[in-house]
């Protein structure tokens, strides 16, 4: 390498640190961008959102075929699945994509490393098969990892993440999920689609937690009705493995593992063929040399940072997954850009309070700031607008009634506080009611915003008039 020496070194190529290094290559910096993949997008491109999504859509499709086809009018016959074909085309999207991140980078003319590396102090980046760079300011954006529970370690066959989750080669006939969160539904939902038997089993007292009551409610009630089976308020214990052969060595393939519960004083049984554990993910900040270069870690293992994503060491940034706040990829993207405007002398801004958070299961679910429960729980007086799909013509019309919009608006100002959608497209449809937010707008700055008709985004704007009893298409 010529010229060892950038503006910026950005380690980790997943949205938070690609954005971060084609921002700062927008601005006039020069960049490096170091990934220890062989292809960029980080987890959520390669492992992530981006395969989980395929998976779901496909599997939607294949569910409404077998399902709903016939009450539309419409008779299918002899529908099948094909599963290596349907995983050929998730790797062909994700393929497309991380192709389209390093034309982006080639185009922006980024220097782009593949190697694991570590901080070398003194502005260094030592890059395992690369050699050693220097850069002005480095930015870590190493992202995450599927967290295991101690009593139930990955073995990447009969217990799994969601890495290998997103790619059985064959439909198990029984899946365990441990963990009813966003990771866990979608999934399920995928397998249970395609023809396995799946229980979800969660500890605490609801799935989705972070959701109000009310929207959990029906999730829970449509994902059974869908053929999930959940259990709440049951805390796993461990596994019972299937027996060996001592000769062999190897477990009986017609007897299944058995994942071991308590509810109530009562032991639980789950026998299953896959066991996927989804109950959060961890920063990645092992063997990075953050303790020579004086980089500060706080309880949990995330960076710290400022309010300027400035951890304790001089010229050393970290955002997205690596610090406090929602692992979320658009978080990371924002917290991306902004570091770029930073160090380039820019005014960069993200509001962390408006991070929409999405569950893509069938109703998906959406949140934006705080629900009613939250906001009564902090004892704000709130006045809440809600408005059923049910009454909305589009979603009639396509066979989504399941599911509202909910507003929730400070009583005497009328400023949006917050948003959750339970519905066909709500991870569309609340980026409106993020943008209102932004500007620190009211329910019914958003109730006199004109839509389109017949759209679903009309029920959002009829609980946006519905916070001043307004609505006018439900009493």
């Amino acid at each position: 390498m010529a010229d060892p020496t950038f503006d910026v070194a950005v380690v980790g190529a997943g949205p938070g640190g690609y954005v971060c290094a084609f921002r700062a290559a927008q601005l006039g910096l020069k960049v490096a961008l170091v990934e220890r993949r062989a292809t960029l997008g980080g987890t959520c491109l390669n492992v992530g959102c981006i395969p989980s999504k395929a998976l779901l859509g496909a599997s939607e499709h294949y569910a409404w075929a077998r399902h709903q086809a016939g009450p539309a009018g419409i008779k299918l016959a002899g529908v099948e699945l094909d599963l290596a074909a349907l995983l050929r085309r998730k790797d062909a999207v994700v393929q497309k994509l991380v192709g389209g991140v390093a034309q982006l980078a080639k185009a922006r003319q980024i220097t782009v490393l593949t190697g694991h590396a570590r901080l070398a102090g003194g502005g260094r980046v030592q890059v395992a098969g690369s050699g050693e760079i220097s850069a002005r300011n480095i930015v870590l954006a190493t992202g995450s990892a599927p967290a295991a529970l101690t009593f139930l370690p990955f073995d990447g066959h009969t217990v799994v993440s969601s890495d290998e989750a997103i790619a059985f080669p064959a439909v198990p006939a029984r899946l365990a999920v441990v963990g009813g969160g966003a990771i866990g539904l979608e999934l399920g939902s995928v397998w249970s689609r395609l023809g396995a038997e799946v229980t979800v089993v969660e500890f605490l007292p609801k799935i989705a937690a972070n959701y109000d009551d009310d929207v959990v409610r029906l999730l829970h009630r449509l994902l059974v009705k869908q053929g999930l089976r959940i259990e709440v308020n049951a805390r796993v214990t461990g596994l019972r493995a299937p027996t060996q052969d001592p000769k062999l060595k190897t477990q009986d393939p017609a007897e299944p593992a058995v994942l071991l519960a308590e509810r109530d004083g009562k032991t639980m049984e789950f026998p299953a063929d896959k066991i996927l554990v989804a109950v959060g993910r961890r920063p990645v900040t092992e063997d990075l040399g953050l303790e020579p270069a004086r980089v500060d870690l706080d309880e949990r293992k995330r960076i710290r940072v400022d309010d300027r994503l400035r951890t304790s060491a001089p010229g050393i940034w970290a955002i997205g997954d690596v610090v406090a706040g929602p692992m979320l990829a658009h978080k990371a993207e924002e917290d991306g850009a902004a570091v770029a405007e930073w160090i380039a002398g820019k005014a960069g801004h993200v509001d962390w309070n408006l991070v929409p958070a999405i569950v893509y299961t069938d109703p998906e679910v959406a949140g934006v700031g705080l629900g009613e429960d939250g906001a009564k729980a902090k004892g704000l007086d709130v006045r809440v607008g809600k408005f059923s799909f049910g009454a909305n013509g589009r979603a009639l019309a396509a066979d989504a009634a399941d599911g509202f919009a909910k507003i929730i608006a400070d009583a005497k100002s009328d400023r949006i506080l917050g948003a959750q959608i339970i519905g066909r497209g709500a991870s569309e449809l609340v980026s409106e009611v993020v943008t209102h937010m932004e500007y620190g707008g009211s329910a019914e700055d958003l109730g006199r915003t004109i839509h389109a008709h017949p759209t679903l985004g009309e029920a959002v704007k009829e609980a946006g008039l519905a916070v001043g009893k307004a609505a006018i298409h439900a009493l």
